[in-house]
């Protein structure tokens, strides 16, 4: 059925809750787990699932990527598969920004249009799960529904942070709420007994949507409706068929620094929530990366990826990314360091020495806790950072602090001795 099935990864806005990852790049093209960006999880899954025709919307800082996908998604020249980036443009009928999920959608639908295609499978950019859609197309096509809603079953502590639908016993949506702060008794709706037993039995809405082609046309043109999850799915609602499909695995919507990083060092469990070692891994880009080296390190529940130089003395729950350089008698712990984009020259190492400034990477005895360190750093030796009590949120030229956790900004240099 997935041969029927195009669908679009919505890249989102600024993403401001993210800065200053969201700097320089979008929220899909920001790294995650040491050596892949947020994109290849929705597209992973989409292509596990057969689903290989994929648009990803985006409108800021979408250079990398564009980059990132024209350098990991090829297909056979003999196959319509494709992963295409759609960034906001100006047409005769459209001269603005996106203005919303909807619209963004509405915006592409000439580009949809030249396809043929039954159902638009419709996802978060910003969003860690591993789905079956090829299960959720069967079941939207069993019921004969017109839209069908990714939903997760969610404790009442977590109900005024999503939108809460209500389902009947054949699983259609009769009520949706955004975000509700009372009257919750209203909106439990039946779930299994293991999601009853946790006390999850409200049902948020995941931001996953599958629609049937027409009615999406139907809905997107001749409107000024700008956003799914707060017009067009409450409003369809009692006019269309609206189902539930129940997901009951581990899925975060990634949109704080605090559940990025939460994210990430839960992939340092020892039997993470999500299992980056399944069948249906990760796609990313092939790098020809050497294989990591380490010296001299003692290392608990850590991920190292390619190309990695580490003589640091200890590393504990933290994710260390491609070509990161860690220097002698270095302490990081629960932290995410994303690594490099390249490899600095001897030349430029021993120019660095010469002119007494941090090379590329993380120095000799330094002390880092608690950090997201981003890519292209230049850390010197004998820095401490977050090794105190926990740090007031503040914002500064080399770094971020949000909620006790110390982003150090991308191509910061952090000279010998710096305290945190």
């Amino acid at each position: 059925m997935t041969s029927n099935v195009i669908c679009i990864v919505l890249g989102g806005g600024q993403g401001s809750r993210l800065h200053p990852l969201t700097a320089t790049r979008s929220k899909p093209a920001v790294p995650i787990a040491g050596k892949y960006r947020l994109v290849d999880i929705p597209i992973s899954n989409c292509l596990h699932s057969g689903i290989n025709r994929i648009y990803v919307l985006t409108q800021f800082n979408s250079a990398s990527l564009n980059k990132h996908i024209k350098n990991t998604y090829h297909f056979s020249s003999f196959s319509e598969a494709f992963v295409d980036i759609l960034a906001a443009e100006q047409t005769p009928t459209s001269g603005g920004w996106f203005q919303g999920t909807a619209d963004a959608v509405r915006q592409s639908l000439h580009h949809l249009a030249v396809h043929e295609f039954d159902h638009v499978l419709i996802l978060s950019g910003d969003q860690l799960y591993q789905m079956d859609f090829d299960d959720m197309i069967n079941k939207h096509i069993e019921t004969k529904a017109e839209i069908s809603i990714a939903t997760i079953p969610v404790h009442v502590n977590d109900v005024p942070g999503f939108g809460i639908l209500k389902t009947n016993s054949e699983n259609v949506i009769t009520k949706f709420v955004e975000k509700p702060k009372t009257d919750f008794d209203s909106l439990v709706s039946d779930v299994s007994d293991e999601m009853k037993a946790q006390g999850r039995i409200y049902l948020a809405s995941m931001g996953i949507y599958l629609f049937n082609r027409k009615l999406l046309f139907e809905l997107l043109q001749g409107n000024e409706r700008t956003d799914f999850g707060k017009e067009i799915i409450p409003q369809s609602i009692g006019e269309h068929k609206v189902i539930s499909y129940q997901y009951e695995g581990y899925w975060t919507d990634i949109g704080t620094i605090k559940s990025f990083f939460d994210a990430n060092l839960g992939l340092t469990d020892d039997i993470p929530q999500f299992n980056l070692f399944d069948k249906n891994y990760i796609f990313t880009r092939a790098r020809m990366l050497p294989p990591s080296k380490v010296s001299g390190t003692h290392m608990e529940k850590t991920i190292v990826a390619d190309g990695c130089i580490i003589n640091a003395s200890k590393i504990s729950r933290s994710i260390v990314g491609i070509r990161s350089r860690i220097g002698f008698d270095t302490t990081i712990e629960n932290c995410y360091i994303m690594g490099s984009d390249n490899y600095q020259t001897l030349e430029q190492i021993e120019e660095s020495h010469q002119n007494n400034t941090p090379i590329m990477g993380i120095g000799d005895r330094c002390i880092i806790n608690n950090a997201i360190i981003d890519k292209n750093t230049y850390i010197g030796n004998d820095v401490l950072i977050n090794c105190g009590d926990k740090l007031a949120d503040g914002e500064y030229a080399t770094h971020t602090v949000k909620d006790g956790i110390v982003v150090v900004k991308k191509r910061a240099i952090i000279p010998d001795g710096t305290v945190i």
